[in-house]
């Protein structure tokens, strides 16, 4: 297959680009880094300008006949208390997690649309599911990405095109480094202190990032996709059937007691 996958120059995109380029596939990695690999190639790209997206799929397309698989694994995160987020802040986020991955399918879609077949998995979060205490814009970009999602699949499917969101929880990435941290005001800096150390022990104790690179594997073999999947520990993606059945403070007292606000 004919693998773009977005976001390669580190962590899981790195991961996945190497995995599926072992397997034989051909994979073009947009990062705006360029990274050296055996096993695929990178296009530099910033996926939020789409004139740079355009011009990747069109070397792509120098050289390959399709594009079977559209990976949006690029974003950011972004911790601190919402009171305390700028406008820039802010748009800059929704910029790389809601845009860029919209402006990717995009891009895509008219060749795959001509095959009459393709796949396109957004990368999402569990967090996508409740607004996490200090995370509250990085949740709502990726709950943002998942209705956006949810619609298109109306959209594409007379083409015999399948996408779905893939929410992941802690995966163990350098991604604290790369997070966007905003100003932490006085009134809420004690109990972001230590939500923040616990934010980063998870992501030290996460799922390694080869195991994400086997569930999409498998996750293409599919012949059918639902519009979410969700992979990760279980304390984590049990937060989700919880949500939607426990009494609304029920279930924030308990968000409460794991972030250990209490």
């Amino acid at each position: 297959m004919t693998i773009i996958i977005t976001g390669t120059s580190a962590g899981i995109g790195f991961t996945l680009a190497e995995y599926f380029g072992k397997k034989g596939h051909t994979v073009f990695g947009l990062s705006r880094k360029m990274v050296e690999s055996d096993y695929f190639k990178t296009i530099a790209t910033d996926i939020t300008h789409n004139a740079q997206i355009q011009r990747a799929i069109a070397e792509v397309l120098k050289t390959e006949s399709r594009i079977d698989v559209l990976i949006n694994n690029a974003g950011m995160g972004m911790v601190g208390a919402v009171e305390d987020s700028t406008q820039e802040e802010i748009l800059k986020l929704f910029n790389l997690n809601l845009v860029g991955s919209v402006q990717m399918m995009t891009a895509v879609l008219p060749k795959m649309r001509e095959q009459k077949i393709g796949k396109i998995i957004n990368i999402s979060s569990i967090g996508s599911e409740m607004g996490l205490p200090f995370r509250g814009f990085y949740s709502a970009s990726k709950s943002a990405l998942d209705k956006v999602t949810e619609a298109i699949r109306y959209e594409v499917s007379p083409w015999n095109i399948e996408v779905c969101t893939l929410h992941l929880g802690d995966i163990k990435t350098n991604i604290a480094e790369n997070r966007v941290k905003t100003k932490v005001s006085e009134p809420y800096q004690k109990t972001f202190n230590k939500i923040y150390a616990i934010m980063n022990s998870h992501v030290d104790e996460g799922t390694e990032p080869i195991e994400v690179a086997e569930y999409i594997e498998k996750l293409l073999n599919k012949k059918t996709w639902k519009a979410h999947f969700y992979f990760g520990k279980f304390g984590q993606k049990i937060g989700i059937p919880l949500k939607w059945i426990l009494p609304q403070n029920f279930y924030e007292n308990l968000m409460r007691k794991y972030n250990k606000m209490d």
